[in-house]
C-alpha cells in the first residue's frame, strides 16, 4: 500500500481530487488530500502551507507519494525539504518545479514575456482571482462542460503572497513529473523548460489540459500507480 499526500493549485482545495481519490482507494492505496490551511492577508503562505503539508507526511502511516498540482510543486518542494524522512517521492502534476529562489512570479514572467497572465484579477484581502471568462478556456478546456461549471463555481480567490513567494529549498528527494500537453495555464514548453533545469527521474505524458484530476481522473490514476 502507497500513502499519496495530494496538494492542490492555486484557487483550488481538497474537493478537486474527489474523482481521483477513489480509483487510488480501490486499488488498496490511502490517499490524504487536505484543503490549505487559510493566511491572514499579506502574508507569506508557502512556509505556513509547507509546514502543514510536512506535518501530514510525519503522521502518515508510510513515507508518502507527494504529489503536488501547479502552485502545490512549490508546496511539496518546500515541505519535502521540512520532512525529507516522511517523503518517498515528489511528484509535480504539470507543477512549478523550480529551483531556490525560484517564485511563480518568476516562472510566469518568462511565459508571458514579463507580464501577468491577462486572465487574473484583484481580488479583496490582498488576493487574487480568475476571470470568470477564463476559468474554463484556460483550466477546464478537456473537462465535460458540466464538471468545468461545478469546478469554477468552487474557485477561491488566491493569496497575493503565493505568486511572490521563492522556494527556499529543494530536496535530494527522487521525483517525477507529469506533463500535460494541452495545458493553457502552463504550456508544454514551460513544464519541459523545467523539468530540462530540474531533471525528474520519470517523466509520463497525458494528452491532458491543466486540470486532468477533472478532465481524465482515470488516466492520471493509472499515471500516478505506473511511477515507480
Amino acid at each position: 500500500m502507497a500513502v499519496f499526500l495530494l496538494v492542490p493549485g492555486a484557487w483550488h482545495g481538497a474537493w478537486c481530487w474527489a474523482a481521483l481519490t477513489p480509483l487510488l482507494e480501490a486499488v488498496g492505496h490511502q490517499v490524504i488530500a487536505p484543503d490549505l490551511a487559510p493566511v491572514p492577508a499579506g502574508a507569506n503562505p508557502l512556509p505556513l502551507w509547507a509546514r502543514q503539508i510536512a506535518d501530514l507526511a510525519l503522521a502518515a502511516s508510510a513515507p508518502v507519494l507527494l504529489v503536488g498540482h501547479s502552485r502545490g510543486g512549490l508546496v511539496i518542494s518546500e515541505a519535502g525539504a521540512i520532512a525529507p524522512q516522511a517523503v518517498r517521492k515528489l511528484i509535480y502534476l504539470t507543477g512549478f518545479l523550480l529551483p531556490p529562489g525560484g517564485s511563480m512570479q518568476s516562472a510566469i514572467a518568462m511565459q508571458e514575456a514579463g507580464g501577468a497572465p491577462d486572465y487574473l484579477r484583484p481580488a479583496r484581502g490582498r488576493c487574487l482571482a480568475v476571470a470568470p471568462e477564463a476559468v474554463g478556456s484556460r483550466f477546464y478546456n478537456l473537462a465535460p462542460p458540466e464538471v468545468a461549471a461545478g469546478a469554477a463555481a468552487r474557485l477561491q480567490p488566491e493569496p497575493m503572497g503565493s505568486f511572490s513567494a521563492p522556494l527556499t529549498a529543494m530536496p535530494d528527494l527522487p521525483r517525477a513529473y507529469i506533463e500535460c500537453t494541452q495545458d493553457r495555464v502552463l504550456p508544454l514548453a514551460l513544464q519541459r523548460a523545467m523539468q530540462a533545469a530540474l531533471p525528474c527521474e520519470t517523466v509520463l505524458t497525458l494528452q491532458a489540459d491543466h486540470s486532468p484530476f477533472l478532465s481524465m481522473p482515470g488516466a492520471l490514476a493509472e499515471a500516478l500507480l505506473a511511477l515507480p
